[in-house]
């Protein structure tokens, strides 16, 4: 089914901040599998990522990714959408800031690294369960 108001509705209250998800990537027949703080925007999912780690690197290779976490899988396209400080970012940059509030200053993000990026996964389709539903969930 594709995207339609109810569904829009469910995955912004139960993804609409910072949730800890896992990505699936592909590096040549071999699955890798991290989890990822992670945040939902409009048929996107969002993260703050190191350009120069294996996901990055794996993604680039081949873009097609799976995720998962709390009843909802999915496959996607992951995007660079480069350095977290450039001015095209920075709506999206504010945004992810505020949902990863907790740990986002602890150390583990330096913004003024160039190779510290938003990575977009850009949702294809997915199965989503709520209260005893299932949807088949066509994000195209």
């Amino acid at each position: 089914m594709k995207m339609n108001s109810e569904i829009a509705a469910i995955m912004k209250e139960r993804f609409g901040r910072d949730n800890l998800m896992a990505l699936a990537t592909i590096d040549g027949a071999t699955p890798w599998v991290r989890t990822v703080n992670a945040y939902y925007e409009d048929g996107m999912f969002y993260t703050v990522t190191y350009a120069l780690s294996n996901k990055m690197k794996q993604i680039v290779n081949k873009p097609t990714v799976g995720l998962c976490g709390d009843w909802f899988t999915a496959h996607g396209t992951g995007e660079n959408l480069g350095h977290i400080l450039l001015p095209d970012n920075a709506a999206l940059a504010g945004k992810l800031r505020s949902a990863f509030a907790s740990w986002y200053t602890n150390g583990h993000i330096n913004e003024s690294d160039p190779n510290t990026i938003i990575l977009r996964i850009r949702l294809t389709d997915g199965v989503l369960f709520h209260h005893g539903t299932k949807y088949d969930i066509d994000f195209t």
